[in-house]
């Protein structure tokens, strides 16, 4: 096992070269997966399915150009990774930052290939964006490049064959531009996108279904060990929708949130925020220092959140943001549970230092599979042309992240007991996928 592993690593490596964050999700994945296809051969599939599972089915890159307020030419990379379709049409959101390349995307799309599997939802998986900041841009400015975006992405998508959604930097603005220029080129009002808006054939609770479905993962978590998240200190990072929406579920919950942050800096609230408080957060535009001119709390400028002692850690902003420092820090403070609401917010170091201290670990393509399980549902409420109440679809949020959480046991109990949930993902979502490319052939 360990020559092929090797093998295949260095195979992946020569044909995806100068993409570190791509290596590094296939990496994590084939640890357990090859274990498992070896021992479980020939019943379950060949090692040979995973030299296809990570190459993507199809990779599309496209010149954007925009013009902007005061008529200046503009020129972005637009990106569709088309990773697997196996289970159902591609799916997953697009991304409009100046981090975006295809290493990125590729490890986006991949980890939404597990993820994807995991919801029980049939659905593929694709990753997608720009190399565009909407930050400080009209919304003229972001209309035009939305629709330039659109005009080429539109010869690519459709509503059975891959639905793109939201993701960082966009949300619900973008989503309709997006929309909207897909409908005036197709002349067809169709479910192409997730995350639109419920007036206009979007679902309820969308923008919270990455923070809800995190915080339930985690309350099926703790009861399985017999605990719960009442009365536990929780330090969350970011401040956009999935820190925002899993602060609010966690302190509905009977927690105490006590920190938020950005690139910039740490808020660390020892009272705990409140749902006025997260508004106020909100209302900050990314100035989170002004937080402490109204309320008695810390701003630790250049920070992360994990200095300070807490139960519940959650990271929920940005890839490999929590690393080995952060970890051994987390674990010194007494954290006994960390659950991921970005994708794969930890170091590979900082992994393999929390799962060696057996403190309950939750990975991303488990705990914040709750934004791409509601876009499912979203799809099948555009097919069936209904449209769901808020109550019905954070009922089956609930149940899926719950059977997401039961499936990451299954596959992940250990002979002495204990479960190891990076494990069972990772085997969790593999199986489903493996069996159904097996199923269609040589494709």
């Amino acid at each position: 096992m360990s020559n092929y592993f090797k093998s295949f690593i260095d195979d992946v490596k020569a044909r995806n070269p100068d993409q570190p964050e791509f290596l590094q999700a296939v990496k994590e994945v084939a640890e357990d997966i090859v274990p498992y296809i070896t021992e479980n051969a020939p019943e379950c599939i060949d090692l040979k399915l995973l030299e296809r599972i990570v190459e993507p089915e199809r990779i599309i890159s496209f010149r954007i150009v925009w013009q902007d307020d005061g008529n200046n030419v503009h020129v972005n990379r637009g990106y569709r990774v088309q990773m697997n379709s196996a289970l159902g049409p591609y799916k997953g959101g697009l991304r409009f930052s100046t981090a975006v390349n295809l290493s990125v995307l590729k490890f986006l799309a991949f980890e939404q290939t597990f993820k994807n599997s995991l919801t029980g939802l049939p659905l593929g998986a694709g990753k997608g964006g720009a190399d565009f900041d909407p930050k400080g841009k009209s919304d003229n400015e972001i209309m035009r490049f939305c629709q330039s975006f659109m005009t080429e992405l539109s010869r690519h998508i459709g509503a059975e064959t891959d639905v793109p959604a939201g993701d960082i930097g966009v949300g619900e603005r973008e989503i309709g531009y997006l929309f909207g220029q897909y409908k005036r080129l197709q002349n067809n009002f169709t479910g192409v996108l997730t995350g639109k808006g419920p007036a206009w054939a979007g679902s309820f609770i969308r923008p919270e279904a990455t923070g809800f479905g995190l915080l339930y993962f985690v309350e099926r978590m703790l009861y399985e060990h017999g605990e719960s998240l009442k009365g536990k200190t929780v330090a969350i990072s970011g401040a956009g929708n999935v820190a925002y929406y899993a602060a609010l579920k966690a302190i509905s919950m009977g927690a105490k949130v006590i920190t938020v942050s950005n690139s910039n800096g740490t808020v660390y609230d020892a009272n705990g925020f409140s749902l006025e408080k997260l508004d106020f957060v909100n209302s900050l535009n990314r100035n989170l220092q002004a937080y402490t001119e109204r309320y008695a709390a810390e701003y630790h400028a250049g920070k992360k959140p994990w200095q300070f002692p807490c139960d519940v850690a959650l990271p929920c902003a940005t890839q490999n943001e929590l690393d080995e420092h952060d970890a051994r820090q987390l674990l010194e403070n007494g954290c006994t549970c960390i659950a991921e609401g970005a994708n794969m917010p930890c170091t590979d170091d900082a992994v393999k230092i929390i799962q060696q201290s057996n403190i309950y670990y939750a990975p991303g393509k488990a705990a914040n599979a709750g934004g791409v399980a509601v876009s499912g549902l979203e799809m099948s409420q555009n097919r069936l042309g209904q449209q769901w109440s808020a109550d019905k679809v954070d009922g089956k949020l609930k149940k899926i992240m719950h059977d997401i959480h039961d499936t990451c046991v299954h596959y992940g109990r250990n002979k002495n007991g204990a479960v190891n949930y990076l494990k069972g993902a990772n085997i969790g979502g593999f199986v489903k996928v493996a069996a159904a490319m097996k199923a269609q052939g040589l494709v």
